[in-house]
C-alpha cells in the first residue's frame, strides 16, 4: 500500500456481534480514542452504521482515509480523516530508536506492533498513537456540525478491524508506508555495520564486536550442558514432515523486500540441514542412550 498505488477496501459483510472485543492491543488503544466519546448515543448509532453495511467503501490514499457512509440520504456522505505527520527530521529520530532495538524491528516485520512501541518515538517527542481524540482530524459531508458525528465514528470501528489486519497501517498514517519503513530500516542498520566497521579498521580492530560463540562452532546450537534426569527423556524420531518451522511462522530475518526469494532459500537449506542433523543425533542418541 503506497501513496501512488491507493488501495481500496469495500466493506460487503457486517461485522460480528463480538465487534473488537478480542482484538490486539494496538487496536484497543485506537478504540479508546472513541469510546471516549461524551455522546454515547450518537457513538452507538455509529456502531450500527458500522456493524450494519451502511461504509460502503474505505480507501487508504496516502496518509488519508476517505470513505462513504450511506446515511438517510440518496446518496452517501463523504468521510475524511487523517493524522499529523511526522517530518523527516522526526522520523530519522524514530529509525535510529527502532535500529538500536532489533525486537522491534522483528515484531513489526512479523505484522506486530510492539507493546513498548512508544519508546521508539519518544526520541522524536511524538506520538504513533493519538493521545485523545482532538487529535484525529477528520471531516464529514453531513449537515451534522457535531465532529466526530455518527459517520466518522463509524469509520473509527472500521479503522480499528484494519489496523488489526495491518498495523502498519497506523505509520503510514503518519508519513510512512510499510515499503518505506522497511526499507528505511534496512538503510539505517547497513549504515550502523558500516561504521562499526570503519571504526574497527581506524582503531586496529582493538574494540572489534566479538561473535556470538555459536557463530563460530555451530555445533554449539545442539549442545546442552546441564544434568538432565534421564528417567524422563523419551528418544523418538520426528514424524515425517515435521520439522518444527511450522510453529515458527514468518522469518523476520529473511523477510528483506530487497530479496523476495531470501525466505523460501533460507528455509529450503534449513530443513536440509536439520533433517541431516537430526538423524545424526538420533544414531548418536540410540547408541549412548540406556
Amino acid at each position: 500500500m503506497t501513496p501512488s498505488n491507493t488501495k481500496q477496501a469495500s466493506i460487503t459483510t457486517a461485522l460480528s456481534e463480538d465487534g473488537l472485543a478480542k482484538k490486539p492491543w494496538w487496536v484497543e488503544q485506537w478504540m479508546e480514542l472513541i469510546n471516549s466519546y461524551r455522546f454515547k448515543k450518537r457513538l452507538e448509532r455509529a456502531w450500527t452504521y458500522a456493524r450494519d453495511g451502511h461504509v460502503t467503501s474505505i480507501r487508504f490514499e496516502g496518509r488519508r482515509v476517505h470513505a462513504r457512509v450511506q446515511g438517510t440520504g440518496d446518496d452517501p456522505y463523504k468521510v475524511k480523516l487523517w493524522l499529523d505527520v511526522l517530518s523527516d527530521e522526526d522520523w530519522q529520530y524514530v529509525l535510529e530508536a527502532l535500529t538500536k532495538k532489533a525486537r522491534w524491528s522483528a515484531q513489526l516485520l512479523a505484522g506486530i506492533m510492539p507493546a513498548d512501541i512508544e519508546r521508539a518515538f519518544a526520541a522524536s517527542g511524538r506520538r504513533l498513537f493519538p493521545f485523545k481524540l482532538q487529535e484525529v482530524r477528520s471531516e464529514c459531508s453531513c449537515p451534522d456540525k457535531a465532529n466526530p458525528c455518527k459517520h466518522i465514528s463509524a469509520i473509527y470501528f472500521l479503522m480499528g478491524e484494519r489496523f488489526s489486519e495491518d498495523p502498519f497501517v497506523l505509520f503510514q498514517l503518519r508519513g510512512r508506508t510499510r515499503e518505506a519503513l522497511l526499507s528505511d530500516l534496512a538503510e539505517q542498520r547497513l549504515e550502523i555495520l558500516k561504521t562499526i566497521s570503519e571504526d574497527n579498521s581506524h582503531n586496529n580492530s582493538e574494540v572489534a564486536i566479538s561473535p556470538h560463540p555459536a557463530v563460530l562452532d555451530p555445533s554449539l546450537w545442539w549442545s546442552y550442558k546441564a544434568n538432565l534426569n534421564s528417567d524422563l527423556v523419551v528418544i523418538t524420531p520426528a514424524l515425517e514432515g515435521d520439522t518444527g518451522l511450522d510453529a515458527a511462522s514468518d522469518l523476520p530475518l529473511a523477510e528483506d523486500p530487497r530479496f523476495p526469494e531470501a525466505r523460501n532459500l533460507f528455509l529450503k537449506n534449513l530443513i536440509e540441514h536439520g533433517q541431516v542433523l537430526a538423524q545424526q543425533a538420533m544414531l548418536q542418541a540410540m547408541e549412548t542412550g540406556e
